[in-house]
């Protein structure tokens, strides 16, 4: 994981960013980004086991990061590229029956979203290295098989003006994560599971990150109990 990533405080992850994922989980389609936090300590190197609690249903969300590298407030959309860095493929791993719970209750996320190894992430790339981060081909497969599919070009809201509304609400610093939302194919992970994942240019389908892991059952820690 780049130093540029070691040294950031927050992940930003925006929810509902492909419409045929905000279709596929009955949502609504935002009015603004929407977004909410995972802590840094969620991160999982490539090669890294994913572990999955007792009693959850985990989904994988395959994601574009932007990884931030001058930080800034109230950054404006013409200036919002200046403060990236570059780029890293990862997967926003989500507790779904227990988000699905929450929800209902009115209550955070932040346990959905938390659990130690739910950010599996890939090596870095320098922006340089991206001629269009509105085109990028990005898929995820389980045991060989493809689940996600999607391209950057279906973002319903595009990187700078996430970084726009994210930077006027909160600072962005050095190293910080912007998660840009999942295409649709979400769906579960299995203890013994081996997850692939590829970003690829859209245009000449050259693949610039590969992030790999496999998932585990964790045998101490939460316990979800459905109505507790």
């Amino acid at each position: 994981m780049a130093s540029f990533l070691r040294s950031g405080k927050k992940i930003v992850a925006i929810g509902r960013n492909y419409a045929d994922h905000v279709k596929e989980l009955n949502n609504k389609v935002p009015k603004e980004p929407f977004f909410f936090l995972k802590p840094t300590t969620s991160y999982l190197p490539s090669g890294g086991n994913v572990e999955i609690p007792r009693g959850i249903l985990a989904h994988h969300e395959v994601e574009l990061g932007v990884v931030i590298g001058k930080g800034g407030r109230e950054i404006s959309e013409q200036d919002a590229y200046s403060h990236i860095a570059g780029y890293a493929l990862a997967v926003d791993m989500t507790a779904r029956n227990l988000q699905d719970e929450v929800k209902k209750k009115g209550l955070p996320w932040s346990a959905v979203k938390g659990f130690d190894t739910f950010t599996p992430i890939s090596s870095f790339i320098p922006k340089s290295q991206v001629s269009d981060p509105h085109n990028l081909s990005l898929w995820l497969k389980i045991n060989g098989e493809f689940k996600q599919k999607g391209n950057t070009a279906d973002m319903i809201f595009g990187i700078s003006r996430l970084i726009e509304h994210v930077s006027s609400i909160m600072t962005l610093e050095e190293g910080d994560l912007i998660l840009t939302g999942t295409p649709a194919g979400v769906g579960p992970l299995n203890a013994g599971d081996e997850v692939e994942c590829g970003l690829a240019d859209g245009a000449t389908e050259k693949e610039l990150l590969r992030l790999a892991f496999g998932t585990v059952a964790r045998n101490a820690g939460y316990l979800y109990q459905p109505g507790q």
